[in-house]
């Protein structure tokens, strides 16, 4: 441990204050907490989502990794953080921000797959449950407001929570455990991507299927 103490109640107090200074390993280690937290939150929120929406009563595996993580998640929460971080003091400055640039990441990401795959859809709102706002099945209101709400957990609690763990830990335990948990998902990531976009592999996908887990499509 360093010899740095603080409670993580004064943790949150000077972060919202603005009075948290961080090194630089400490702010990429946060960030790389937040790729691997962002991610899981996403597959947990479509596992329990598409429950619902599969209308079977089963859950369907999402993602296309090993591990239980969604890559545009991670993408979206980093953005978030860039793009927000500095309106911090302003809950609802930071939710609408948030909202506002998940609907245009989710967009954008849908439309370029579906105009470049010749028709693929990683997801399709207008086939989906409470889908009003829809917008060519790649965005609808019911996604950007639970990704505004999400992206208010991300700043006033999980990054909160991993600045005090920077704060906490030593340098070295806290690298270790951020490069660590990083690494994994990245490995996973990229293996999965030359697996199925430039080698013959097989990748996660026919590995879940193999297993007995359903993909929704």
């Amino acid at each position: 441990m360093s010899g740095n103490k603080k409670s993580l109640k004064s943790v949150f107090r000077d972060y919202m204050a603005g009075k948290i200074k961080l090194e630089a390993y400490q702010k990429l280690g946060i960030m790389f907490l937040v790729v691997v937290f962002a991610g899981f939150f996403g597959w947990v929120y479509e596992m329990i989502f598409y429950f619902f929406d599969g209308g079977t009563g089963e859950f369907y595996m999402q993602g296309g990794n090993f591990l239980p993580w969604i890559n545009i998640y991670a993408i979206g929460a980093v953005l978030i953080i860039l793009l927000c971080m500095k309106f911090r003091k302003n809950p609802w400055l930071v939710f609408l921000l948030s909202t506002l640039v998940s609907g245009i990441v989710e967009f954008v990401a849908g439309w370029l797959v579906y105009t470049i795959g010749n028709g693929t859809r990683y997801w399709d709102y207008n086939t989906e449950i409470l889908n009003f706002g829809n917008i060519g099945g790649f965005v609808c209101l019911r996604s950007v407001l639970f990704f505004g709400v999400s992206a208010v957990f991300l700043i006033y609690m999980v990054v909160p929570f991993f600045v005090y763990l920077a704060k906490r830990m030593s340098k070295r335990a806290f690298l270790t455990l951020a490069i660590s948990l990083f690494a994994i998902v990245m490995v996973d990531e990229v293996y999965n991507i030359l697996a199925s976009k430039i080698f013959d592999w097989p990748d996660a996908t026919d590995f879940w299927r193999a297993m007995g887990w359903k993909y929704l499509t």
